[in-house]
């Protein structure tokens, strides 16, 4: 996909991923529409930020909680731009025990609606605006809480209702990509311990012993967290530079989920 004169949607784009990958669209030539609803200390930088890029880029702030919202978020965009070439559905409640305790239905219910309710929303929205184009893109941001869940030392940081929730959106991301076709190319990426999700510049991780952080870590094959940089070159790659990709899952997680073991020496064997 050429960049140059696309238009995205950005959701999340507040701070953290959501800003970079909007920043790094820009750069390129799209036309960035950026979404948020809280963090509003953060707008300021925001404006900024993209004010820089000397590109066109619209701000919108809306509570995609309150599905009834979210026709009118993906119309603003068209009613500016004309046209809708790529959503980036990043939007999350990160579920961690040592921040939030232990569950009451409330925050079960709120990490539900924001991880996996809202994504299925606006792709319904979006969905035939990305068709229109011919050559879509929908990108699902999501973590690998689907895959090791409250286990091993991110028992900490993932509950049950962010993993299930997560579980959810590779469904979606396999359902969706069937919707899309031929028009639209629907993928995921599972994310693993990034420094805005789930690593240094969170709340949660400084709520960590030095313990719980270098089990966290050990258990990486990389032996180190993901940075933003390292989320935006996969975004760039699963918009620009595979047309032939729908329906998967790709999993930037330094190697968290296959573990920290190391391969043995070959056996001598007794044959």
């Amino acid at each position: 996909m050429e960049l140059n004169g696309k238009v995205a949607l950005v959701l999340g784009a507040i701070k953290g991923l959501g800003k970079g990958i909007g920043l790094a669209l820009a750069q390129r030539g799209v036309k960035v529409v950026l979404n948020y609803f809280d963090w509003e200390e953060e707008l300021e930088g925001l404006r900024k930020e993209f004010a820089a890029t000397g590109r066109e880029h619209l701000i919108l702030q809306t509570n995609l909680l309150d599905v009834e919202k979210i026709p009118h978020l993906v119309g603003r965009v068209i009613d500016q731009y004309g046209r809708l070439d790529i959503l980036v559905n990043n939007i999350e409640r990160g579920g961690w025990p040592v921040v939030h305790g232990p569950y009451v239905p409330e925050q079960w219910d709120l990490e539900m609606a924001t991880t996996l309710r809202a994504k299925r929303w606006v792709f319904e929205s979006a969905l035939p605006h990305l068709k229109a184009t011919g050559d879509g893109v929908a990108l699902n941001l999501s973590s690998i809480a689907a895959v090791v869940g409250r286990s091993g030392p991110a028992g900490v940081v993932f509950n049950e209702a962010y993993s299930a929730a997560n579980r959810g959106i590779a469904l979606l991301t396999e359902t969706w990509a069937r919707m899309g076709a031929p028009e639209v190319r629907v993928n995921e990426i599972m994310l693993g311990f990034v420094e805005t999700r789930h690593a240094q510049n969170t709340r949660g991780w400084g709520l960590l012993t030095e313990a719980q952080k270098r089990a966290l870590l050990d258990h990486t094959l990389l032996q180190r967290t993901g940075t933003i940089e390292d989320v935006v070159k996969t975004v760039l790659f699963a918009i620009t530079d595979a047309p032939f990709m729908t329906g998967s899952v790709l999993r930037l997680d330094g190697g968290y989920v296959l573990g920290g073991d190391k391969v043995g020496a070959m056996p001598q064997g007794v044959v």
